[in-house]
């Protein structure tokens, strides 16, 4: 005869939020599964992309997209799932990437990183930004028009020129503060460090102390976004204003 089994919920018994990621991303696991608070599940999947961060790359992924988030917990519950790249979302654009998430996980959120940067900046009442990047120009331009198409005001956007996300993850957390610094303008609402790949999240509330304004960047959205959408409302230490506020 069997024993009698104890069940409870488990670890993440008050949401579980999937990500699906970039064949070569090394940023974004690591700093959700660090930044999550206590019992939020947070499950990956990758879909295919060539190594370069190109506009044409960032487009083919569309096809990979349904697949990859099928791949997420296929038998569990899932509260949200994220497209977690910001380029890659403003090229193929937010509606073509939440549907080709729900095509492929349907009864979950879906939402893309990008949305969060701009549900971040609304929260935040942030309509002139400065902007930091480690793009390519091509990517750049695609990511000022968009923004601008949703009636931002890019009052300056730098970007590092970098092709490959393995040079991409290796930019300091140092380098990434002071170029966040020097974006800044008098008339910005606030600083958005755009890129999954960068380790921002280390330097957040350094940039806030030094400039006076928020720091929005990509995985701290992404992250506070998904958990909102889960309805999660915990407010979390060293991920700026939009953490301590909202």
């Amino acid at each position: 005869m069997l024993p009698n089994i104890d069940f409870d919920d488990g670890r993440h018994s008050r949401a579980r939020l999937g990500f699906v990621l970039l064949a070569m991303e090394q940023t974004i696991e690591e700093d959700m599964t660090h930044l999550a608070p206590p019992g939020v599940g947070i499950h990956f999947s990758r879909a295919p992309m060539s190594n370069e961060v190109t506009a044409a790359n960032l487009a083919a992924m569309v096809d990979g997209l349904a697949d990859s988030a099928a791949l997420i917990l296929p038998d569990g519950d899932l509260d949200v799932v994220c497209y977690a790249c910001t380029s890659g979302s403003v090229v193929m654009g937010e509606d073509v990437v939440r549907a080709e998430l729900a095509r492929g996980r349907p009864g979950a959120v879906p939402t893309t990183l990008v949305s969060g940067v701009f549900a971040a900046l609304e929260a935040l009442g942030a309509r002139k930004v400065v902007v930091a990047t480690p793009y390519l120009d091509e990517v750049n331009r695609i990511e000022v028009d968009y923004m601008e198409g949703l009636g931002y005001e890019v009052l300056d956007l730098v970007g590092m020129g970098l092709t490959y996300d393995a040079d991409m993850v290796r930019v300091t957390p140092d380098y990434i503060r002071d170029l966040a610094i020097s974006v800044d303008r008098p008339d910005a609402d606030a600083i958005f460090v755009s890129c999954g790949a960068l380790r921002t999240v280390d330097v957040i509330d350094e940039i806030e102390e030094a400039t006076g304004k928020p720091c929005v960047a990509s995985n701290q959205a992404m992250l506070w976004h998904c958990l909102r959408l889960a309805g999660i409302d915990d407010r979390l230490e060293g991920l700026g204003r939009l953490f301590r506020e909202h």
